[in-house]
């Protein structure tokens, strides 16, 4: 039987502090949703009314953290601006009576603290997170990738609890189809406590057949700030850019402690059109106002259209 995790050694490095913010990079150009994306972050794309960006930020403020840096590109200020407040709207909305909707829009601008930070060029995960370093300094943190959607509030408040235990690296991890693991940073295990593992190696989208198993990377990660130092020793790798998975790939030789905890909710990646779609009809579907209606016109044209 695998020992608990729990009762594994702990590294001299071990800190009680725990991770209060975030890091999302946002600067990619979302070439997938062209034309769309010209002038649109595809951050801020709506999954019914509210845009992709803003249930991350609420993702990350249900576990705790009320500290959130945007890591941007050119053309995307507007994402800022989504979590500021608009006081000509919220004035227009007070005088017609429009409470819920005055609601809805103040909310962003109560989730957490948004900071931002431009990257000049689009180079890899890896060099994103890099412009995190003086705004994080030298706690843990919280990096989200925007275009991850999740439907489990629980996952990122378990990861940074055990990455306060442990002191190291916590990723969040997914069963994939063999078929589909050249697409991701795939994991070795070692030890395993239920949904809990201890990572012994990770590779960034392995070939075919080559992968170590059928755990993948997705994005959500707790780090600690020895990341920063380990993206500096890391070279161009697949793509030619700076891969986070290289990095903490790299710490882990160094003997950092590496765990995953496998995501077993819904994931869709929305940063591309068919994830995207699949977010927003989940979420119509299980909406109380619009739900019921839209679930019967859904099935009413599954219908139809396989006739």
């Amino acid at each position: 039987m695998a020992a608990s995790l729990s009762d594994m050694p702990q590294p001299h490095d071990v800190t009680a502090r725990r991770a209060v913010k975030a890091v999302i990079p946002a600067a990619g150009l979302a070439t997938r949703f062209l034309p769309a994306t010209k002038a649109v972050p595809k951050e801020l794309l709506p999954v019914v009314d509210r845009p992709v960006l803003q249930y991350i930020v609420e993702e990350a403020a249900a576990a705790g953290i009320n500290d959130v840096l945007l890591i941007t590109g050119r053309g995307k200020t507007s994402m800022v601006d989504h979590f500021d407040r608009r006081p000509d709207l919220e004035q227009r909305l007070t005088e017609k009576g429009d409470l819920e909707r005055l609601a809805a829009i103040v909310r962003p601008s109560e989730l957490a603290e948004i900071y931002t930070c431009r990257q000049g060029e689009p180079l890899g995960l890896g060099h994103a997170v890099s412009y995190a370093e003086s705004h994080v300094g030298a706690e843990p943190f919280v990096v989200m990738l925007a275009d991850e959607f999740m439907d489990d509030s629980s996952l990122l408040e378990n990861m940074i609890e055990l990455q306060q235990r442990t002191g190291g690296i916590v990723i969040a991890l997914l069963e994939v189809e063999p078929d589909q693991a050249s697409r991701y940073g795939i994991c070795s295990i070692g030890d395993r406590d239920d949904d809990t593992v201890e990572i012994t190696g990770m590779v960034e989208k392995p070939p075919l057949g080559t992968a170590p198993s059928n755990l993948a990377i997705i994005g959500r990660y707790v780090l600690p700030s020895s990341v920063f130092e380990a993206i500096r020793r890391t070279g161009p790798g697949s793509g030619g850019e700076i891969q986070l998975t290289d990095a903490m790939a790299s710490l882990l030789a160094d003997g950092v402690p590496v765990h995953g905890i496998i995501h077993r909710g819904i994931r869709y990646d929305t940063g591309v059109p068919l994830g995207y779609l699949q977010a927003v009809v989940q979420v119509a579907c299980q909406r109380d106002d619009l739900g019921k209606a839209f679930r019967s016109w859904l099935v009413e044209f599954m219908e139809t259209d396989l006739a």
